[in-house]
This record gives C-alpha cells, sequence and structure tokens, in this order.
C-alpha cells in the first residue's frame, strides 16, 4: 500500500496577547532536519531582540524526527506544549517557532503551558493541512491513435495527465498511487492491446 502522511501546505504567522507578553508562532512546512534549524535560526535572527524563541518540529514519516526547545523558559513550558500541538493535530514535516516579547509580568508554569499552546494552536490554525499520498511518476510514449483512449482511461479512473508532449509519438507524464500501479498496467495494456506500457521515472508525495 502506498505511503500517505498528513502535512500543511504552507506557512503561515500567529500572535496573541498574554498579560502584555506577546506571542508571536511561525509555522512552516519543512521535509529535512537541515530546513527546520535553518528556519529556526531565520526566526531568530528576525527577533534577535526577543526574550525567548521556543520551537518544535516533526520531520519524517515512518518514525518522525521529534524535536523541541524552551529557549530559556521553565523546563516543559514552552517546547513541549508546542510539540504536542503539532503530535496533536497528527501531522509532520512541519516546524512551529514561537517567539516571546515579555510583558513584564510572570504568568506562572500553568500560564506558559497555555500560552505556548495557544500560540501554536493559533498558527497552526492560520495553515491548511493537506493529506499527501506516495505516487509514482511515470512515462507512456503512445501513437496518437492511442492517445484518446488513454485521456478517456485515466479520466474516468481520476488519475490526473501531467505533462503531454507532441512530436512523433506522444509522451504522457502521469502521476499514479502507488497502491494502484498494477492496476493502472492492467488497465493501459487492456486499452492499447499492449502497445503501450508504463515506465516507472520515480516516486514522489502529493496532496
Amino acid at each position: 500500500m502506498g505511503q500517505t502522511y498528513k502535512t500543511i501546505d504552507a506557512g503561515a504567522v500567529g500572535e496573541i496577547v498574554e498579560k502584555k507578553s506577546r506571542f508571536i508562532s511561525y509555522v512552516e512546512p519543512v521535509t529535512t532536519e537541515v530546513e527546520a534549524l535553518t528556519f529556526i535560526e531565520k526566526i531568530k535572527k528576525k527577533h534577535y531582540d526577543a526574550r525567548h524563541n521556543c520551537f518544535a518540529f516533526s520531520v519524517g514519516i515512518d518514525m518522525p524526527l521529534l524535536r523541541f526547545s524552551d529557549d530559556g523558559e521553565p523546563q516543559g513550558t514552552a517546547g513541549k506544549p508546542i510539540l504536542e500541538v503539532i503530535t496533536g493535530a497528527e501531522i509532520t514535516n512541519v516546524i512551529i517557532v514561537v517567539t516571546r516579547y515579555f510583558g513584564g509580568t510572570l504568568l506562572g508554569t500553568g500560564g506558559l503551558v497555555r500560552a505556548y499552546t495557544d500560540s501554536a494552536r493559533d498558527g497552526l490554525g492560520r495553515c491548511r493541512i493537506v493529506t499527501k499520498q506516495q505516487m509514482m511518476e511515470t512515462a507512456l510514449i503512445c501513437d496518437y491513435t492511442d492517445l484518446g483512449k488513454l485521456q478517456y482511461l485515466f479520466a474516468s479512473e481520476n488519475i490526473p495527465i501531467k505533462d503531454i508532449q507532441y512530436a512523433e509519438q506522444v509522451e504522457l507524464t502521469v502521476q499514479i498511487p502507488v497502491d494502484r500501479l498494477d492496476n493502472a498496467d492492467k488497465l493501459v495494456t487492456e486499452a492499447t492491446a499492449a502497445r503501450v506500457k508504463l515506465v516507472r521515472k520515480g516516486d514522489l508525495f502529493w496532496a
């Protein structure tokens, strides 16, 4: 079966104020630890004058890499609550950085946990969560006489044709869910009397 996972399709920024402290949440899609660390440094440079830049991220699909930091806040009051927002939403390949500007009033342990949780939720709530499925990019080369049959076949199977190149023959690029590849092979063979075969080019994840 093809793998699927939930993530966000684009970044977002949120902000809440708690007893005059500003909590600005930055949410960003990432696919590697390096991307996550680079994003953290970007936010730290942007808010070099902030008291804290706390974060959490999840990277990977089968066994996600989970990391978090309180960045000077009392242990367990910032990074872990942010991470719990990510894991609670059952998403991965995402990072949330929450920047805090201290407002002069101590919030206490419980207040900090609530503030960082609410800030992370606010940022994530501004994102669209999508499900990505493992796809195989395939190529098909056919004569013009078979083109209409293949276009009808893929339309009826709800498989989009990503690209068509016209020359002496026609080359189609099609992305097919991994768990439907065998059936697609069979349907293409039947529709073209074995004149056309799927050529696998590589897998990817597609929303």
